[in-house]
């Protein structure tokens, strides 16, 4: 009865072992899941996104591996340059902290913000097509409620419900992301929760990655800044939420070469508020089905 007893329990410390050592072989050098916690990227990620991270995009550096922030080596093995344009998922220079950002400057590339307008080696950087964006932060008590308002000069009637905006009782013809939080969070911070009216554009980064950002206004803290030179081996992130990204502007500086862990691929998951994923009776009402395999561009 003991040595079957043993035999089991080997058996089962074995399958947990190999599954650790695949799981980390996987996540290492294959595919890595990212789940997205802010509003940085928003439009193209929005908070709750979970994505996928190609790992070979740029070849491998320790911080490919689950121990890279133990500094066991420097340099990368199977490089490949990224491009500007590309989302990428990075580690902050001297910290653990992971982020997604889009690549907007290379090695040697001067960029400035002026105005609220990006500038790369003294070119501005087109952008075009403005339309409405609404960034909604909402407490969870109202998400099946549904929260109005009243535009005092048109006279349209906005109505967020659920996962959808509505004007005038029709589906809103511009781009929107709804986040729901805690009733507690809510109160407790006023400012977390409120609905901002925003432009989304279409900008032209050099080489001809077209994507959209969205501004608040052209004034804020980072629309105006000195101008930064790339270092070597290094590139400069930036969020497409210009007004609300702690990016390249900002405390995240320059970002090493060394330092990038992949390109983002596609979302695998989306909800707009956080439940245990085991509770499977909030499924319809928080998983954001219309963004399940949407591709990170």
């Amino acid at each position: 009865m003991a040595k079957k007893y043993t035999s089991t329990l080997r058996d089962w410390v074995n399958t947990l072992v190999w599954a650790g050592i695949i799981a980390i072989v996987f996540r290492s050098f294959l595919l890595e899941p990212f789940n997205i916690p802010s509003g940085s990227m928003i439009p193209t990620l929005h908070v709750g996104d979970h994505i996928f991270v190609k790992k070979w995009s740029y070849g491998y550096s320790r911080n490919s591996f689950p121990f890279g922030s133990w500094n066991l080596w420097s340099g990368r093995f199977l490089a490949s340059e990224p491009k500007r344009g590309d989302v990428i998922v990075f580690r902050k220079p001297n910290d653990s902290l992971d982020y997604v950002k889009r690549l907007v400057g290379l090695p040697g590339d001067k960029i400035q913000m002026v105005a609220g307008r990006l500038y790369i080696n003294g070119e501005q950087v087109p952008r075009e097509n403005p339309r409405p964006y609404i960034i909604a932060n909402l407490p969870k008590s109202l998400r099946g409620v549904g929260y109005q308002m009243a535009d005092a000069k048109t006279g349209e009637i906005t109505v967020i419900k659920g996962d959808k905006i509505y004007v005038n009782n029709k589906p809103a013809a511009f781009g929107y992301t709804i986040e729901y939080k805690s009733d507690d969070v809510c109160a407790g911070n006023p400012y977390e929760c409120q609905v901002i009216p925003a432009t989304e554009w279409t900008e032209t980064l050099p080489g001809g990655v077209r994507h959209s950002i969205v501004e608040i206004s052209d004034d804020t803290e980072y629309d105006s800044t000195p101008l930064f030179t790339v270092p070597d081996g290094h590139y400069f992130m930036m969020g497409d939420d210009r007004d609300l990204s702690s990016d390249s502007r900002a405390s995240v500086g320059m970002v090493p070469r060394d330092n990038l862990m992949g390109r983002a691929w596609f979302v695998w998951y989306s909800h707009n508020y956080y439940a245990p994923l085991a509770a499977v009776w909030t499924w319809p009402n928080k998983i954001r089905w219309t963004r399940l395999g949407m591709s990170v561009k």
